[in-house]
């Protein structure tokens, strides 16, 4: 029953989300590690933002799961921009030296054989036909260790604006659908996805990618898309603004003003944040390369369907480096419970944070030099999204008094990542919000909110 309900949730918008949303204030869903259908639960990490070859990535798509699978993942999701990695596709040798991949095809060649690379030469230009995902997915497969989820990055745009979302674990293309906002375009490429889920008859993701890239999505976007659910709330990527600039909020203070908005303005569940990679460069220690962003799911299986499942009921942490031992969400006595896996000469701040009931929710306008109003998340009050409690040491717990619109923890450690994306970033992980269920059915004029927000 909560499998199929699951799956309703994600394949049968609107009705679906209704349900979903009732699942979780009915204590359905449950985000403890306790025995599940299938099995004890554990923890999986994976990647769900990966380029190969097939789009704008540097190299091929089976040197690239051979690097995941021998550093510690356990899945992966190669997601190319408008494409899958199915159907004949060839690139020529200056392609991949034009990208920084001098030596790509004899590297894949010394790794997998001199028969495995297939090369032709057409007007006295050497090309290499990319494997698809069908002909390299069994040479790195194996039960409870890894697995591939076939993706592909739905790359839209309003405007000059750039809209891209991630669709995991869908078996077609998925064209993008454009729209005539910036909002459309977000919700017709997530009822996209949702459409392709629903037949297929099983649970798919779909993603908002780096917001901040290009400066294309405000929190007021994210807070008025009924379809959001899901964004990077740390992407690997150099150029994707993680940290914004004078005008424009970084990714941590979006999430917790499109949440604020979204709980207690429009009576919407929160987004839940991802950690991705996005990488694309993989001769180099530059550019968007490897190992900087990640999920860990706990599912009691790891396949598709399962991973797909754990993420929509909430129960992954995002993490840049940061690993934990022990998760415990126990909504019904409202506590958030962390223990964090030591490192050595490490050093760990456990921040919880959220907004309490009643805050305002007005928004001023980010002007310009000229006094015109720019396409940026507004400025908001700093109750949104303000500091709970600070916890030093290896444990933290937090017990919600029952007036916060939502509480999520960030853990940072002392120790840089061990490739850092900007000067002075640290290892972090970043939970789920809790909390929030109840406020959803809260009668209008309860007082609980001062303005919707969602301009």
């Amino acid at each position: 029953m909560r499998t199929a309900l699951l799956r309703c949730g994600q394949s049968c918008w609107p009705h679906g989300w209704a349900m979903l949303v009732l699942m979780l204030l009915l204590g359905e869903i449950r985000l403890s590690g306790e025995e599940s259908p299938g099995g004890a639960s554990r923890w999986y990490r994976g990647n769900l933002h990966t380029h190969s070859l097939w789009s704008d990535g540097d190299d091929f798509p089976e040197m690239i799961c051979d690097w995941y699978a021998r550093n510690g993942y356990q899945f992966l999701a190669l997601s190319d921009h408008n494409i899958l990695s199915t159907g004949s596709k060839w690139v020529s040798e200056a392609t991949l030296v034009k990208r920084g991949a001098e030596g790509a095809i004899e590297r894949c060649r010394q790794r997998f054989g001199p028969d495995w690379v297939e090369t032709r030469e057409v007007e006295g230009k050497q090309e290499v036909r990319l494997k698809t995902l069908r002909e390299f997915r069994g040479m790195f497969e194996r039960p409870g260790e890894f697995i591939l989820l076939q993706g592909e990055e739905v790359t839209d745009s309003f405007e000059s604006l750039p809209i891209h979302i991630n669709a995991t674990h869908i078996d077609d293309l998925i064209r993008p659908r454009g729209g005539k906002s910036v909002r459309e375009v977000m919700s017709n490429n997530l009822q996209a996805i949702a459409e392709h889920g629903a037949t297929l008859g099983r649970t798919v993701l779909g993603h908002l990618n780096h917001p901040n890239y290009g400066y294309a999505v405000t929190a007021e976007d994210m807070a008025a898309v009924v379809e959001e659910r899901f964004f990077e709330i740390y992407n690997g990527h150099p150029s994707v603004n993680q940290l914004g600039d004078p005008r424009h909020v970084s990714m941590d203070r979006m999430w917790d003003i499109a949440n604020s908005l979204r709980i207690a303005g429009a009576k919407l569940a929160p987004l839940y944040g991802l950690a991705t990679d996005d990488s694309h460069n993989y001769f180099a220690e530059r550019g968007a390369i490897t190992g900087r962003g990640w999920i860990m799911v706990r599912a009691p299986q790891l396949t598709g369907t399962r991973l797909m499942e754990a993420i929509h009921a909430g129960d992954f942490y995002a993490s840049s480096g940061v690993e934990l031992e022990q998760l415990t969400i126990d909504e019904s006595a409202g506590r958030l419970s962390i223990k964090i896996r030591p490192r050595e000469g490490a050093t760990f701040v456990t921040e919880f944070i959220g907004t309490r009931r009643g805050v305002d929710l007005t928004g001023q306008p980010v002007l310009d030099e000229a006094g015109k109003e720019l396409h940026a998340t507004r400025q908001y009050s700093p109750e949104i999204g303000q500091v709970l409690a600070r916890v030093e040491g290896l444990e933290a717990s937090y017990g919600l008094s029952g007036d916060e619109l939502y509480v999520r923890a960030t853990i940072s450690s002392s120790q840089p990542p061990d490739r850092p994306v900007y000067e002075g970033q640290k290892r972090q992980a970043w939970t789920q919000p809790i909390g929030w269920k109840k406020w959803l059915a809260a009668p209008a004029g309860s007082g609980q909110e001062k303005s919707p927000g969602l301009r």
